[in-house]
């Protein structure tokens, strides 16, 4: 099922009634860019912290926008044993243009390709996407529309406006209090703009959305005041309320899919479709007594047919490959023959230990907790490098030297002493073993107490004042 902007809202409805009566849903993102060109210093690496992981990849992904999310709800078929329907939607998402909301984002060459090459309609994302916006971003609106500091910027085109205020303007000249007139054509955004535009520019006058178009009223500024106060002039900007509302968009329907509470994410083993591959083959032990996954009616594209790298397909096998995992643990705890009659609340027990908890490829820690305590680092121990000889030496350098070994992550130490972390045992191992003996660069293991700057200076300060209480202690002996 494939939903753009002209379908969202009337599929608004029956979407809020899935995601409510389903018992999980599985996510994919899109984007139009992955990765920035970051300097050294603002990729991510293996000294990282987990809070500082999630940082740095947050504030790359920024400078890129979705362009598709994919959502596959899964619901336990009434009276029928281990048995779900799934329900795929692909959305087309486009950024926000409403008033001074104009937002900027990057493509990435490579992901374009990338996502081109598996069919992606980039005309659907740029024509058709679904209007969204961030918490701030509403917020921001919402004030400016209350304190009436609104300035139209993106949607109408400037000439467009002041062709609509002389309109108004000739209109206004010749007509008395309690004329109207209507201004054809303008709908959506453009309508609650021109309203706004309208009320600023002129203080006589009064306007409301309908069927036809904008109507201005004239009005007396008493009329009017009485109008902005009382509930006739707020019962009359509820269309307004719905635009705003249609503003939003997408946002409206993601901000419910967090509060149903709904949504686990699984970590990737893999790719996701290989995951997927395996799990439904003689590889797993539960296979054939593992769940059934159907495709409900209007989503059953993906039936016969692979997608990969569809927003929709992709959510479908995440939460395909969740169900599977959750018998496949389920299975592991009870053992083959002595398994309890299976339900959704059966897994979820079996995976809580999992809940929020997102897997890093390359990271200091293997996972993220993002609801508690970090687990302990099991990468390979940090390494030291002492350069003799070498006088300038920077990381870049330093990382030139070992990539042909190996891959490591550098930091300098002091002016020729720098950290070196791998994630692999073996290829510290190969290091270690390799420059054993070098004339020019030693490497060993690091000890945070033989090799912290900051514990040599402490204990070259607590050396100088022994030394100088021992002087003191001599001086102030009495003689023989």
């Amino acid at each position: 099922m494939e939903i753009g902007a002209d379908e969202f809202e009337q599929n608004l409805p029956l979407l809020q009634e899935l995601v409510l009566g389903a018992d999980f849903v599985g996510l994919d993102i899109e984007f139009t860019g992955l990765r920035s060109n970051l300097s050294r210093s603002q990729q991510i690496s293996l000294f990282d912290l987990p809070s500082d992981w999630y940082l740095k990849t947050r504030q790359n992904v920024q400078k890129f926008t979705i362009c598709q999310i994919g959502l596959s709800m899964f619901s336990s078929i009434e009276g029928e044993s281990n048995k779900y329907v799934a329900h795929s939607c692909n959305f087309f998402l486009f950024p926000t243009t409403f008033g001074t909301l104009d937002s900027e984002f990057s493509f990435q060459a490579s992901s374009v390709q990338f996502l081109n090459q598996y069919g992606f309609d980039y005309n659907k994302f740029l024509k058709k996407g679904i209007p969204y916006m961030n918490e701030e971003q509403e917020k921001k609106i919402t004030h400016n529309i209350l304190t009436r500091k609104w300035r139209t910027h993106s949607s109408l085109d400037k000439d467009q406006i002041k062709i609509v205020i002389d309109e108004v303007t000739r209109w206004l000249d010749l007509a008395e209090e309690g004329d109207w007139m209507t201004l054809p054509g303008i709908a959506g955004f453009q309508a609650f703009e021109v309203q706004l535009v309208l009320r600023q520019a002129l203080p006589n006058v009064w306007t409301v959305l309908t069927d036809q178009g904008v109507v201005v009223k004239r009005v007396s500024k008493q009329h009017r005041w009485c109008l902005e106060n009382t509930s006739c002039g707020q019962e009359a900007s509820w269309k307004e309320k719905k635009i705003l509302l249609s503003a939003r968009g997408f946002s409206v329907f993601f901000q419910m899919l967090v509060k149903a509470q709904k949504e686990m994410n699984f970590p990737r083993v893999s790719s996701l479709s290989e995951v997927y591959e395996v799990l439904n083959s003689d590889l797993n032990p539960t296979k054939n007594s593992g769940p059934v996954i159907v495709h409900a009616s209007k989503c059953e594209k993906y039936v016969e047919t692979k997608y990969p790298h569809e927003a929709a397909y992709d959510a479908f096998l995440c939460g395909s490959v969740f169900l599977k995992v959750a018998h496949l643990l389920l299975w592991r705890v009870h053992g083959a023959g002595a398994t309890p009659e299976l339900s959704f609340p059966l897994y979820f027990d079996v995976l809580a230990p999992y809940v929020n908890q997102v897997n890093l490829i390359r990271a200091r820690v293997p996972k993220i907790n993002f609801s508690g305590p970090d687990y302990p680092s099991t990468r390979p121990p940090i390494l030291i490098l002492s350069v003799r000889k070498w006088p300038g030496v920077s990381e870049e350098q330093v990382y030139r030297e070992f990539q042909n070994l190996c891959k490591f992550d550098v930091r300098r130490l002091t002016q020729s002493q720098f950290l070196l972390l791998t994630n692999k045992f073996k290829d510290a191992r190969s290091i270690l073993k390799e420059y054993r003996g070098h004339p020019t660069l030693q490497v060993s293991l690091y000890r945070y107490w033989r090799h912290s700057p900051n514990i040599n200076c402490l204990l070259q300060v607590c050396g100088v004042v022994a030394a100088w209480a021992l002087v003191a202690l001599l001086l102030g002996r009495p003689g023989p």
